[in-house]
């Protein structure tokens, strides 16, 4: 899926639409981001030293899981963010860097969907998580 494709699944728009590239292969979800070195989080993150925050790394793999949430969402329903745990960040992602998703559902109890996710850049594994989300409904 290309950045138009995900716009159909995701509500992020602009700055907060962080992945440019998704597919789902076999159950596991594979993202993907290039980070150019001019993103609105590396200014001041850190000065001379730019390095992708760890809460944008983890968003990144939010994001990536939602498309396996594609087929358990109705119109109108949204998958908000709603929980994080179990989180590592084992090597830092920077300008220049392919950041990769490799994200997965363990369990499902709808509304929620929890997930597992794993981060890589060269090859070298960047962050480890647990995370939930929520399908709600607008009203």
């Amino acid at each position: 899926m290309n950045k138009e494709e995900l716009k159909q699944i995701l509500p992020h728009r602009d700055n907060m639409l962080l992945i440019e590239e998704a597919e789902v292969e076999d159950g596991v979800a594979y993202g993907k981001y290039s980070v150019k070195g001019d993103e609105w989080f590396l200014k001041g993150h850190f000065p001379g030293k730019p390095v992708v925050p760890g809460v944008i790394l983890c968003e990144m793999m939010a994001q990536s899981t939602c498309v396996l949430l594609q087929g358990k969402m109705e119109d109108g329903m949204t998958p908000f963010f709603t929980g994080l745990k179990e989180v590592k960040f084992k090597n830092p992602v920077i300008p220049g860097d392919t950041f990769e998703t490799e994200c997965e559902l363990v369990k499902e109890k709808a509304p929620f969907y929890f997930a597992k996710g794993k981060g890589y850049a060269g090859g070298k594994l960047c962050v480890k998580a647990e995370f939930s989300f929520a399908l709600i409904k607008e009203e």
